[in-house]
């Protein structure tokens, strides 16, 4: 019996320090042999990643000499809850309390994201102001987490919608600098890596934390005038509506640095509300993004090349005659009856079809418009003046197209065409800036709407916008003011034009194309001119249409009439003197 039980006590010592050595065995492995990786358990665990959102840059539009901020940023916080962190009896708590406090800024089903326990990240309610934050922070719930954001708040509502675009509910901007300068503006978030509470709460204390500051975006300033803008939206509001048109558009530029001063569309939208617009296409710029066949305003072009070049003057007499033929088609003016000799400039002033076929014909052998006259014609229109390519404005822009001379669609008919404005697809910024270039003395400028950016101190650091090319010489400049002029005088829109001042412009009635054919039922009123005393101050192009309601739209009689009113308003608006 003693012997057995020295057996039995044996054993034992020897099953308790087998169970020992297995303990410490274990725990080796545990402590050291896997210590790192509950290690790194623990602390994925306890730390959380947070990202600091960047600033998205601010944006100016000018107020005369001083900036006017038209984008600024309003701070909201977005409810994020972790399930697993949460304490289950506070769960219909903080239910409760999101909806007293949050509202209506609360997700869809909130309650049962918060209960969802296999998850780490649920955000229940989005774009709550600081005030409600605070509320909902002081409640002290564990496993709450309140992320600071903004969005973006306009100040000016709905002015310039389509020069400034907006910022979706991702945080990408769309249509306008919003959209087309989304680098510079939105900056790069910043990242905070730390050991949090069981709130959430960062630690200050851990040396695994990191903090990468956030880079905040660049505040711009746009060379819109906010006054000039308003007067513009609304100008063109009244216009197209005394039309019984159904859209518009109007850009108006400084012709001596390319810079736009305005720019507006009809119909428009309040980029704040943008998300209510159920249909896109108002989002659009159709100053920018809309090519069309502009019509005679095309004619200040195409005399500008040929009195350049030397085939004519104003003063250079045709026999006019009411159509004429061109390869196997048949040309004719809009106004018929005034057969017999008339000077250049009375072709333009009646903006007859016959006299820029005829003129751009003499930059060829005088009887058609061939490959030599095509090439001369192209070089002025997609080479000099830009026509077909995009300009580098700052904007989302449709290049268009002006098809090259020794293309098959290139043949004579077509820059017959041309020479009047249809057969070609421009934008209205493309003509503008090449107008610019006509009345200013040959100087092409790049469009432009950015002017600079803006530091923290307010200050502007200007952009250069200095002239790209010549497009005609000073003397053919000068000329073509003189036509333009002339022009204006004999309309009798300049019986409203302020005395004193020198306003020239030419009018465009384009056929719309309506299934694939030119419609003379439905037709697209442009007016382009500009305005000043002793040198052009500024230019005005406007373009009326009505798709689809088969209007008959003239640009003398609804586009010029917008172009009046602005023009009147910036001679004031400007303080010009009149011509000395």
């Amino acid at each position: 019996m003693q012997r057995l039980r020295h057996s039995r006590t044996g054993w034992l010592a020897i099953v308790l320090l087998l169970a020992m050595a297995a303990f410490v065995l274990r725990l080796f492995y545990l402590q050291i042999l896997q210590h790192s990786m509950y290690t790194e358990l623990a602390r994925a665990s306890q730390q959380r990643q947070f990202i600091i959102p960047a600033e998205r840059g601010k944006i100016y539009m000018m107020d005369g000499q001083a900036l006017a901020p038209v984008v600024l940023n309003r701070m909201i916080y977005t409810v994020i809850a972790d399930p697993q962190a949460v304490e289950d009896n506070e769960r219909s708590k903080i239910i409760t309390s999101l909806k007293e406090i949050a509202g209506g800024e609360m997700v869809h089903h909130a309650e049962a994201k918060l209960n969802n326990k296999k998850s780490r990240y649920e955000v229940l309610a989005r774009n709550i102001s600081r005030t409600q934050a605070e509320k909902l922070r002081n409640k002290n719930f564990a496993g709450m987490l309140y992320q600071q954001g903004s969005i973006r708040d306009y100040p000016e509502n709905g002015l310039g919608a389509h020069v400034l675009g907006f910022v979706n509910a991702a945080g990408d901007g769309q249509y306008g600098v919003e959209g087309a300068l989304e680098k510079r503006l939105k900056g790069q978030n910043g990242l905070l890596q730390a050991v949090t509470d069981v709130r959430n709460v960062p630690l200050t204390v851990g040396k695994d934390n990191i903090r990468i500051e956030a880079k905040a975006g660049e505040n711009l300033a746009l060379t819109v005038d906010r006054n000039i803008q308003s007067y513009t939206e609304s100008a063109l509001k009244n216009g197209v509506e005394a039309a019984r048109a159904t859209e518009g558009s109007v850009i108006v530029m400084n012709p001596n640095n390319g810079r736009v001063l305005a720019m507006a569309n009809y119909p428009s939208y309040n980029p704040a509300e943008y998300a209510k617009q159920t249909n896109a296409a108002v989002f659009m710029n159709n100053v920018t993004m809309t090519p069309f066949e502009p019509g005679s305003i095309i004619k200040s072009f195409s005399f500008a090349a040929a009195i350049d070049k030397g085939a004519v003057t104003p003063s250079t007499v045709y026999n006019n005659t009411d159509c004429i033929k061109v390869a196997d088609r048949t040309m004719c003016n809009a106004l018929r009856g005034l057969n017999g000799p008339i000077s250049i400039q009375g072709a333009f002033n009646n903006s007859l079809n016959v006299g820029t076929i005829t003129a751009v014909r003499r930059l060829g052998n005088g009887s058609q418009i061939n490959l030599p006259a095509r090439q001369t014609l192209y070089d002025y229109y997609h080479d000099r003046f830009g026509f077909g390519q995009a300009t580098g404005i700052e904007l989302n822009e449709a290049a268009g197209y002006v098809y090259p001379p020794d293309s098959a669609e290139g043949n004579e008919v077509r820059y017959s065409a041309m020479t009047y404005g249809q057969s070609m697809n421009l934008t209205m910024v493309q003509v503008t800036a090449g107008f610019s270039s006509i009345v200013n003395g040959g100087q092409y400028y790049r469009p432009a709407i950015v002017s600079g950016s803006v530091d923290k101190n307010g200050k502007i650091h200007p952009s250069e916008n200095k002239a790209l090319r010549q497009t005609v010489s000073a003397g053919t400049s000068s000329q073509m003011r003189g036509m333009l002029a002339t022009a204006r005088g004999s309309s009798f829109l300049s019986k409203n034009d302020k005395p004193g001042y020198e306003i020239g412009g030419k009018t465009g009635t384009s056929e719309a194309v309506v299934s694939g054919h030119y419609s003379q039922k439905e037709t697209i009123a442009t007016y382009i001119g500009y305005g000043g005393a002793n040198r052009a101050e500024y230019v005005i192009m406007v373009r009326v249409a009505a798709p689809g309601r088969g209007i008959n739209l003239q640009g003398n009689y609804h586009a010029g009439p917008i172009f009046t009113d602005i023009s009147n308003w910036m001679i004031d608006y400007m303080k010009l003197a009149p011509k000395g």
